[in-house]
């Protein structure tokens, strides 16, 4: 068996070893660290190398698929949203364990699956029968593209809508959000949509101009370049610590502690305002980079959502909000010392709990009003 390498199948065949590559990594380090995000993250680069292997081997002039396996099931067209759809998941909450009411989301698949290994067993004769008299005339291959693309359009927005509700939550959490991964799982959604709207628009012009196997391969390539993609900034990416979103199905747990602090400030709440702010004042637990709402509400010997209430109603703000208001106070203060000189505008930051340039900049203009380079230049004038 020959594979004849050219201008269209190399590219195809890069990927496609890619995201194997990619997918074996991730394995590996899923059976390391424990988290389960990595295994459907593995599965998905594999999914997404089989969805380009038939044009690889067909440019390739490998025929194997079109007369030994013809009508095997050989892609996973149906499996990758909910693929998708689990990874996000996983990411957002690494406790999350893969429960039997999950397995639903592979249906599709599995009845895509069923259906052509019943027709693939009764062997080539009835195959090639099967397709002039049933699978096309009925348009149960139309059924199955439009049944992907409705699966594709339903787990897109049951990401976006899960990603929004993310962003939301991460703040009122987490002092630091910059180690969240907001870019990456924003720019993770944005490559699948492009995907499809490419796939799917490759398609419509094959309809529309007739293309030849030739000319209708842009879509593979554009696959390829996103195995790439995904596998090589996707294993990059690092899972933050104590992340627990798993959205807003998930109901919330309710406490009479919980219930008394959603009502009007009590005696109880304001006891737990004056002894939030006595520890912010005597501890400085703001110059922990990494400080968290469940850390700062350990310290106070009470549970996360009762002091995020309290941060909320006593001072209106957010958790992340408050403790970067903290942080940026303290870097005003120092301004102005003698003892801190030598050290730069980001230097100074990093010593009041700040971890990057960004989120001091964000956090300063926000609470200041102006940047911290102005700021600075308006002091000394």
């Amino acid at each position: 068996m020959h594979f004849d390498f050219n201008l269209y199948s190399t590219p195809l065949l890069f990927g496609f070893l890619q995201g194997w590559i990619y997918a074996v990594l991730f394995w590996g380090r899923s059976r390391r660290s424990g988290r389960l995000s990595d295994l459907f993250f593995g599965c998905l680069l594999a999914a997404l190398s089989f969805e380009i292997w038939e044009y690889m081997l067909g440019f390739g002039g490998i025929e194997i698929l079109w007369q030994e396996l013809e009508f095997f099931p050989r892609n996973f067209g149906l499996l990758i949203p909910a693929l998708a759809w689990w990874y996000l998941k996983m990411q957002f909450n690494p406790g999350y364990r893969f429960r039997r009411r999950d397995a639903l989301h592979a249906l599709p698949f599995l009845l895509y699956v069923v259906y052509h290994l019943l027709v693939f067993a009764q062997g080539p004769e009835f195959v090639a029968h099967w397709k002039s008299a049933v699978h096309f005339p009925f348009g149960i291959y139309l059924l199955e593209d439009l049944l992907k693309l409705a699966l594709e359009i339903i787990y897109f927005f049951k990401a976006l809508r899960l990603y929004r509700q993310y962003r939301n939550w991460a703040p009122s959490q987490f002092s630091n959000i910059e180690t969240i991964s907001f870019q990456w799982f924003r720019n993770f959604l944005l490559a699948f949509l492009a995907s499809s709207v490419t796939g799917w628009s490759m398609t419509l012009l094959d309809i529309w101009w007739q293309l030849d196997f030739w000319h209708d391969w842009w879509d593979e390539l554009f696959q390829a370049g996103l195995i790439y993609y995904l596998g090589i900034t996707g294993y990059a990416q690092t899972q933050p610590r104590q992340l627990k979103f798993e959205g807003a199905d998930k109901p919330v747990e309710t406490t009479v502690e919980t219930q008394k602090t959603a009502q009007a400030p009590d005696a109880e709440t304001q006891q737990l305002k004056a002894r939030l702010e006595t520890l912010m004042r005597q501890e400085k637990p703001w110059l922990d980079p990494d400080l968290s709402l469940s850390d700062l509400a350990r310290q106070l010997q009470t549970n996360g959502s009762v002091l995020s209430a309290v941060i909320n109603r006593g001072f209106g703000k957010n958790f992340n909000d408050y403790i970067n208001d903290h942080r940026v106070e303290a870097v005003k203060a120092m301004l102005g010392d003698p003892a801190v000189a030598h050290l730069s505008l980001l230097g100074i930051s990093m010593e009041c709990g700040f971890n990057s340039k960004s989120t001091f900049n964000r956090a300063f203009k926000k609470a200041v009003g102006v940047p911290p380079g102005t700021f600075l230049s308006q002091s000394k004038a």
